[in-house]
């Protein structure tokens, strides 16, 4: 058909992509992250692609491989911790200031962490950043990609809630959303200095994934969706 209309096979494709309704883009991402979480992020591109066929889906190879990596659903290789944080980026990475500071009071240590939640059709990312000291969440965010804005909007409205002093020390993972230029642009912002745990160390932002895995646990309602329970 491409030969004869004299249209290249790439430029039809990126036509139909464009035309393609969102809602049967939703219905492909859905999908995806089912049978991604459903085999703990062991299925490549191609695997995924093939299971998509298999239950009537037509789409082609490289699309999926594009979703997975902008939904950062690749396959997770398996090692002796397992590493569920994006780090390989060229963003700078911070020292880690927060494993020598000994909290006094409340805004001097923030820690920020992402999880999932799994819902009954798909599931949602949430980010959350907590006040060491008080041991509150102060800032949250729910979003159905791993884009950096979840994270941002979860600081901004930590930000809003606490109006914090310049020096707060933020501490999260090494995870391509906290290293963001849009990320640390906010913390310049409000004069927060940045801190990163070291790779395969989740120790020391432990509080902050206790807490997001307590909450993937033990919530059963997000916007009118049952989740499905899950021990973290």
């Amino acid at each position: 058909m491409c030969v004869a209309a004299a249209v290249s096979r790439a430029g039809y494709y990126r036509q139909w992509e464009e035309r393609e309704p969102e809602e049967a883009e939703m219905a492909v991402r859905a999908e995806m992250q089912k049978i991604v979480l459903a085999h703990r992020r062991r299925y490549g591109y191609r695997r995924v692609t093939a299971e998509l066929h298999r239950q009537g889906m037509k789409v082609n190879h490289k699309r999926v491989l594009r979703i997975m990596r902008s939904d950062n659903l690749l396959a997770v290789r398996r090692r002796k911790y397992l590493l569920t944080t994006d780090s390989r980026h060229d963003y700078q990475v911070a020292m880690n200031l927060a494993r020598r500071m000994t909290v006094t009071g409340i805004n001097q240590l923030w820690v920020a962490d992402i999880t999932y939640i799994r819902l009954r059709r798909e599931f949602v990312f949430l980010s959350v950043v907590i006040d060491r000291y008080s041991r509150k969440v102060i800032g949250w965010a729910l979003d159905q990609s791993l884009a950096a804005r979840v994270a941002v909007t979860a600081l901004e409205r930590a930000i809003a809630e606490r109006q914090p002093p310049p020096g707060v020390v933020h501490h999260s993972d090494q995870g391509i959303q906290y290293a963001s230029e849009e990320y640390r642009a906010l913390l310049r912002l409000h004069v927060m200095t940045a801190s990163m745990s070291r790779p395969a160390n989740p120790y020391d932002k432990a509080y902050a994934s206790h807490c997001t895995s307590s909450v993937r646990a033990a919530t059963t309602c997000v916007a009118g969706n049952r989740l499905e329970y899950r021990t973290p």
